[in-house]
């Protein structure tokens, strides 16, 4: 009778795990409608084949499934969502089951906010931010630099990619450039000595590195991991040891592929 007892919380358990996992694949194919919009706005999604369009559409849906994402004084669209899921998909596209466990909701802003979470009034330069302490588990994101990122005159920098290769990064539990979970004990080192050489070009002006990437080691892999998707022919010309490791990183080698 106490084996009984025991096996029921086991039981238990076994059932949760199995609906979760279940539950985790019951979401909603986008229509053509959505695909028409993802082709328009997304650079990435234009050149990928078409069976890797349609898994990237798969991974859109089960990331809009699992990720709540809520408007804070403005509406959200369905291109909202869509780029927004789009940022999340791209840093993890070359690894086939990868999801969010460190991600509940998404609150998107209309614009910039400050460090109080406020986006009116004066002090506001905060595009994106991944959240801590009480705010874990949560992203903010501007929606003017969301669809900034998307447009062809972002360049190299894309705020919601970046605020995602933030969680990549947090979710071997420490947020400091070095994706444990991505990268082989062996190349740690190697990828840090190379974080600090181009910082030192960045100081000296030597580089085409945003500027910000030198706040500290978490902000250059964000930073650079921007350039390496919005632009990767031209980081991989300019920084070809940089484009080598992130490609490692990512899984994906997208140089000459004409994103």
């Amino acid at each position: 009778m106490q084996a009984f007892f025991i096996l029921i919380p086991i039981l238990l358990l076994v059932i949760y795990f199995i609906f979760r996992k279940d539950n985790r694949h019951n979401y909603v194919s986008l229509s053509e409608a959505d695909k028409q919009l993802l082709f328009q706005h997304v650079t990435y999604y234009q050149h990928l084949t078409v069976d890797d369009r349609l898994r990237f559409e798969q991974r859109i849906s089960a990331f809009l499934a699992e990720v709540k994402i809520e408007g804070v004084g403005t509406p959200v669209t369905v291109l909202d969502k869509l780029l927004i899921a789009s940022s999340a998909v791209i840093p993890v596209f070359g690894f086939d089951d990868w999801h969010y466990r460190n991600l509940t909701n998404v609150l998107l802003y209309p614009d910039t906010f400050n460090e109080d979470f406020q986006y009116e009034g004066s002090s506001r330069n905060i595009l994106g931010m991944v959240g801590s302490g009480y705010m874990n588990g949560q992203m903010i994101l501007s929606r003017a630099a969301l669809i900034k990122g998307f447009s062809n005159a972002a360049d190299k920098e894309n705020t919601a990619i970046h605020e995602f290769v933030h969680l990549l990064d947090k979710s071997d539990g420490a947020t400091d450039g070095v994706p444990e979970n991505l990268i082989k004990h062996e190349y740690v080192v190697p990828w840090v000595r190379m974080i600090h050489e181009e910082m030192k070009r960045i100081e000296r002006g030597k580089s085409d590195i945003n500027p910000y990437a030198i706040t500290n080691e978490a902000e250059f892999f964000a930073v650079v991991s921007e350039y390496f998707f919005e632009k990767p022919d031209q980081f991989k010309s300019k920084h070809p040891e940089l484009y080598e490791s992130l490609s490692g990183i990512f899984s994906q080698d997208l140089a000459g592929k004409s994103l």
